[in-house]
C-alpha cells in the first residue's frame, strides 16, 4: 500500500530532527547525523533485527547514543509531544492517562542497576525496564505514548510517576483521571498523588483483608468505603485517606467469567460512573506495547542510553503512525515505507526534506 510521498518526506524529516535532538548532533560538528542514521535505524525496525545485520553504521550510532545523557533523549521526545499538542489543540482538552511498565529482554551477564534480574527462562537473564504514560481517552483519537523513562533498580514509583506527570501536564488542558494496575497499589504512591491533586484509579491486589469484605456481599453488588492509611516518610508518619470500591462477582464478557474487583481512588465514585469499563481503558496502553513490537530493534548492549534511545525511536514511529497514518496503512507497512523514503533521500542528498 503506497502512502502520500510528501507526507512521508515530512515525517522522515521529523525523525531526523528527533535523532539529532536525542544524540546532540548537528552537521557543523558531526560528519554523520540523523540524516545518515535514520535509514539504518528504520531498516532494523522494519525487519525486527539487529542494527549490525542491516547497517555498517551500528558502531557510530551506539557510540553517539552511549555518549548522550538519557535526560536529553527524554526532552527530545517531549519536544515532539509539544508540537503535537499545538497541532491537535490538546490544551483545550482533558485527558485520561494510563501508566504501565514495559521491558526488553537481556541475555548476558547481569551487571549494574539498569538491568533487572530475571529467571533465565528462554535464556533471558535480565530486563531493561521503562515506565510509559499513554493517552487512553475515548474522545482523543491519538492513543499514543506521551512519555517513557528508563527505570533502574530500587526506584521510587511515586517519584518517577510525578516526574512524568510534571513534564507532560503543561502540554494538555487537564487530567481527568490516571489509571494504574495492581503493581502501583502503594501507600506512598497514593499519598503523593493525593497531595498533588492528581485523580487516580488503582486496581487493588488480592488480599485476605479484602475477601472479608467481599464475602458477605451479594453477586453484582458494589460497595464503597473510606480508607484511612498512614505513610512513613523521612522518619515521619503522615495520615492520608482515599476510597476503596468493592465489586462482587461482576461478569466479564471478554472471558465469559465473573470476577471480584477492588479499586482505590480519590475521586467521587459517582463521577466515575461505571468503574470497570473506565478502568479497562488502561488496557489500551498494553495494546500500544504490542504495536511497538512490530518496530522492535534487537540489541545486545548493556548500556541503558543505547537501549533507551532505540526504545524512544520505536515509540516515535508508533506515534507518527497513530497520529497521521493509521487510517491508511498498517504499522509495519508504514515503517517499510519510511525506510524506503529515508534510504532514497540519503542516496540523493540534494533532494530536500519537508520542513522539519
Amino acid at each position: 500500500m503506497s502512502l502520500n510521498h510528501q507526507r512521508l518526506i515530512f515525517s522522515a524529516g521529523r525523525l531526523r530532527f528527533f535523532i539529532n535532538n536525542c544524540l546532540g548532533l548537528d552537521r557543523q560538528h558531526h560528519r554523520i547525523t540523523g540524516f545518515e542514521m535514520s535509514p539504518h535505524l528504520l531498516g532494523a525496525a522494519a525487519y525486527n533485527t539487529y542494527l549490525e545485520t542491516v547497517s555498517n553504521k551500528a558502531d557510530i550510532i551506539y557510540l553517539r547514543a552511549k555518549e548522550s545523557p538519557t535526560v536529553r533523549m527524554t526532552y527530545a521526545y517531549l519536544d515532539y509531544m509539544k508540537r503535537l499538542s499545538e497541532k491537535f489543540d490538546w490544551k483545550s482538552k482533558k485527558f485520561i492517562l494510563a501508566f504501565d511498565y514495559t521491558d526488553e529482554d537481556f541475555y548476558g551477564n547481569v551487571q549494574g542497576f539498569n538491568i533487572h534480574g530475571y529467571t533465565g527462562k528462554n535464556g533471558v537473564t535480565g530486563k531493561f525496564k521503562f515506565l510509559t504514560c499513554s493517552i487512553v481517552s475515548d474522545d482523543i483519537p491519538q492513543k499514543i505514548p506521551l512519555l517513557s523513562v528508563p527505570i533502574s533498580m530500587g526506584h521510587y514509583k511515586s517519584h518517577v510517576v510525578d516526574y512524568c506527570l510534571s513534564h507532560i501536564k503543561p502540554i494538555m488542558g487537564g487530567i481527568e483521571l490516571i489509571l494504574f494496575d495492581r503493581g502501583f497499589y502503594d501507600k506512598d504512591m497514593m499519598y503523593e498523588l493525593g497531595n498533588a491533586s492528581y485523580p487516580y484509579l488503582i486496581f487493588v491486589p488480592k488480599h485476605k483483608d479484602k475477601k472479608e469484605i467481599l464475602l458477605p456481599m451479594i453477586n453484582g453488588e458494589c460497595k464503597s468505603m473510606v480508607h484511612d492509611f498512614t505513610v512513613n516518610k523521612n522518619k515521619t508518619k503522615y495520615k492520608a485517606q482515599n476510597i476503596l470500591v468493592f465489586l462482587k462477582q461482576i461478569y466479564d464478557k471478554r472471558t465469559d467469567k465473573n470476577y471480584d474487583w477492588v479499586f482505590a481512588t480519590n475521586v467521587d465514585t459517582k463521577k466515575l460512573g461505571s468503574i470497570i469499563p473506565v478502568y479497562k481503558k488502561r488496557w489500551r496502553i498494553e495494546t500500544g506495547f504490542r504495536v511497538q513490537d512490530d518496530a522492535c530493534i534487537k540489541c545486545k548492549s548493556k548500556e541503558m542510553p543505547i537501549r533507551y534511545f532505540l526504545f524512544l525511536f520505536e515509540q516515535l514511529l508508533q506515534t507518527q503512525w497513530m497520529c497521521f497514518y493509521k487510517e491508511d496503512s498498517s504499522f509495519k507497512n508504514f515503517i517499510i515505507q519510511m525506510h524506503k523514503i529515508s534510504s532514497e533521500l540519503a542516496a540523493h542528498p540534494r533532494k530536500r526534506f519537508g520542513n522539519a
